[in-house]
């Protein structure tokens, strides 16, 4: 079964094209996810993607992450996605609609000589009430609300893009401690569906710069649903712009939060290697 590893701003993914190929039998998606991501004993990455036909869309896009557990969107994925399908897929569309578990986005590609220089995603609207997160509590949007955890309290906005965020902004995102926090806040009993986690240091209103705890995947170089999240809680908390580079361990991404409500992410996307994975 011919895999592809590809990579947006370092976060990884090994994609597989099953609209070409089938899956082969014998263990379910979650331990094969697992398997493969795993970075001494597989080919490592932070998620399995896999292509499948959509009936309304170019393609379904399904992520699982390290951990087996299944994400309903991925913007540095999402990316891979359509460079893989201009370069490689047979799609020759400059604008392409890809079927998510958090619905339909449409990427538009940045082309240079025939290439594909970047990508400009469509991420949508934000969803902002709680039960949309979905976070445990009263009706409302949650904007620096208080968080005790272990005797410490922290105030979270909570942001969804198909997929929970709970955004932290602090004075220092190196001074973070990541590993700690990062995993209980991710399982915090205020979050059923778990989250992932934005901490975020404002550097001015039209930068910021953000480490990443992903749900599933734990720390990872980029995540661009995150990015998305984090410029909504800078506008909501006054903090940033609407227009934002949000720097990212991995590189940069330009998030742009328009007048129609929708947010666009722009990126860069890459393919390292391409391989095959035996299937007995």
């Amino acid at each position: 079964m011919q895999f592809f590893k590809v990579h947006g701003l370092g976060n990884d993914f090994i994609l597989v094209d099953l609209v070409k190929q089938e899956w082969p039998g014998g263990e379910n998606l979650s331990e094969s996810a697992r398997r493969l991501c795993h970075r001494q004993f597989g080919i490592g990455a932070d998620g399995l993607v896999l292509l499948h036909p959509s009936p309304r869309a170019d393609v379904f896009m399904q992520v699982i992450n390290s951990d087996g557990s299944e994400a309903e969107m991925c913007g540095n994925a999402i990316r891979c996605v359509a460079k893989y399908l201009y370069e490689r897929g047979g799609i020759k569309k400059e604008v392409m609609h890809i079927e998510t578990r958090a619905g339909v986005m449409v990427p538009r590609l940045v082309l240079e000589n025939g290439r594909v220089a970047a990508v400009r995603v469509d991420m949508g609207i934000p969803r902002l009430e709680r039960q949309d997160i979905p976070m445990i509590g009263p009706p409302g949007s949650v904007i620096k609300e208080p968080l005790v955890l272990e005797g410490q309290t922290f105030h979270i906005t909570a942001v969804s893009m198909g997929n929970p965020h709970c955004v932290l902004f602090v004075p220092d995102v190196e001074q973070v401690d990541l590993y700690g926090l990062g995993p209980k806040l991710e399982k915090h009993p205020l979050f059923p569906r778990k989250t992932n986690v934005e901490f975020v240091q404002v550097l001015n209103r039209s930068e910021v710069r953000v480490r990443v705890w992903e749900r599933g995947a734990g720390p990872t170089l980029a995540c661009g649903t995150g990015a998305c999240a984090t410029v909504v809680a800078g506008v909501l908390n006054n903090y940033t712009d609407r227009e934002v580079k949000v720097h990212l361990p991995g590189g940069t991404l330009l998030i742009e939060w328009k007048e129609d409500n929708h947010l666009y992410m722009t990126g860069p996307a890459e393919e390292i290697f391409c391989g095959q994975i035996p299937c007995s």
